[in-house]
């Protein structure tokens, strides 16, 4: 699909299709909308009349036009009070756009949509983002593609000059593509040794630094607490270490870890009925968002050095499975009763936790499917977010808010990791059911010392039910671009 920027206004653009966004007070058509309709025979006035459309925010409606005009099909979508548009309103009605134009069987669009607080390139971005991210499909299990042609030109009109924005928004949108493709794989196709061949991958094409630990080497570093958990999988671990490195030097230096978890059982603690176990390959989503953020981050080429860290493993059942009761010692010494096989994702991120903070970078932010409590807290659109330092959680926040991605930032009470006290061991895996995803995060904060650090569970926003927006049902890729977003603060 070509995307490009065009000085060209909505008065003298043709093509097939032609989308225009409306404010909710600006369906009385005035200025260049009362001439273009004048132009259009009165087609943009009988569209609003005939749809009773009010401009509502994700409302979108359509009509052909006569065949003697330069566009085919009209496009309205709504975006709701002038005075609340957001930047993701922007996205979201750039995704009903193309979404519609590509019903209407539109292989060129020319949208049309304000400039959101005075800044092209952000709008530029958000447009693109939201029309490649709602036309994407994954065919890869589909032995007969869909033959619905698909919108092969799409202009922004009004926005001659941002180049630069929609090759941006492009390299970010392949990075969720990575993470979308890597979440909805099943279990039998993405392993910890396909995950280990991805940052393989990645590195060779973008000119990344790869370091892949196998369990020996693991073994020497004390990593118990992770190959614990892998020790009943018949697929060996992965302890991935994956590094960009800007030309100079860095501005900054971070690092993101992401839970590999590439298929959980619940381990001998198995997964009972209704809990969800076929869509336990997406408990590696944390990895995919953080490789999709590799991917992105190693084409735009930012000025600063980042880490990416996943310490990939299948949580299974077998004669050598850990068994509840068990203690595992992880590689800062710290030693772990395991209370429940199946509060795995944790212990594969302690490990993770201790060897990225020896790396000596500025912070660290960890992404996993952690919680089903976090789930019941906030919902499926909603990530949860726990940080001792403000000044890491303030970036996360505006890098999600920017993104579109939500979040929330939750409370770690120390009082909350009384309940992972052992008797025989320096913590238990698994505390009290209540208020669950905290303990989980106050868990992960015993394996972080002195780095600035945040904890963000997306055990909800990575998979959708149903179609939402500019995210089909299925992965959603959540994440990658708060951490672009991040990165580039």
């Amino acid at each position: 699909m070509k995307l490009q920027a065009t000085d060209t206004s909505r008065l003298n653009w043709s093509g097939d299709g032609l989308a225009i966004g409306l404010f909710e007070d600006e369906v009385e058509l005035t200025g260049d909308l009362a001439a273009l309709d004048e132009q259009l025979l009165g087609s943009l006035k009988d569209l609003i009349a005939d749809m009773d459309f009010k401009g509502k925010s994700g409302s979108s409606v359509s009509t052909r036009v006569g065949n003697q005009q330069p566009i085919r099909k009209l496009i309205l979508v709504g975006l709701g009070k002038s005075d609340a548009l957001k930047l993701d309103g922007i996205r979201r009605s750039a995704a009903a756009a193309a979404k519609l134009a590509k019903k209407e069987r539109c292989k060129t669009l020319g949208i049309s949509l304000p400039t959101w607080n005075q800044d092209a390139a952000a709008t530029a971005q958000a447009i693109v983002e939201g029309i490649e991210l709602a036309l994407y499909q994954d065919t890869r299990f589909k032995s007969e593609p869909d033959d619905k042609p698909n919108v092969e030109q799409v202009d922004l009109i009004g926005l001659a000059g941002q180049d630069a924005a929609i090759d941006h928004a492009r390299k970010v949108c392949s990075g969720v593509f990575l993470a979308r493709e890597l979440v909805a794989a099943p279990a039998n196709y993405v392993t910890p040794i396909t995950l280990a061949e991805t940052a393989q991958a990645i590195a060779q094409e973008y000119g990344l630094n790869l370091e892949i630990l196998e369990k020996e080497e693991c073994e020497a570093l004390g990593m118990g607490a992770f190959l614990g958990v892998s020790q009943a999988s018949d697929l060996p671990p992965k302890f991935i270490h994956l590094t960009y490195k800007p030309d100079g030097t860095p501005r900054r230096k971070l690092a993101i870890i992401g839970k590999g978890i590439t298929f959980d059982s619940g381990g001998l603690n198995i997964k009972g009925a209704g809990s969800g176990i076929e869509m336990m390959k997406t408990d590696m989503g944390g990895a995919g968002a953080a490789f999709g953020a590799a991917k992105a981050i190693a084409q735009i080429k930012p000025d600063v050095e980042i880490h990416f860290i996943v310490a990939a493993a299948e949580n299974m059942i077998s004669g050598h499975a850990i068994h509840p009761g068990d203690i595992l010692t992880a590689s800062n010494g710290k030693t772990i009763e395991i209370n429940n096989t199946d509060a795995e994702g944790r212990l594969t991120l302690a490990d993770a936790l201790v060897f990225t903070e020896k790396l000596g970078v500025d912070a660290i932010v960890d992404l996993a499917t952690l919680t089903g409590a976090c789930v019941v807290a906030l919902g499926d659109d909603i990530a949860g977010l726990w940080s001792p330092d403000d000044g890491v959680a303030t970036q996360l926040q505006h890098a999600s808010e920017q993104a579109g991605e939500k979040l929330w930032r939750m409370p770690m009470e120390e009082k909350y990791f009384e309940s992972m006290k052992s008797g025989i061991a320096d913590m238990k895996n698994a505390g009290a059911r209540a208020g669950g995803a905290i303990s989980a995060a106050m868990f992960l904060k015993q394996f972080v010392k002195e780095t600035p650090w945040a904890h963000l569970d997306v055990a909800g926003p990575v998979w959708a039910d149903k179609e939402n927006g500019y995210n089909g049902a299925g992965a959603t890729g959540y994440g990658v671009r708060t951490l672009v977003n991040w990165v580039m603060g």
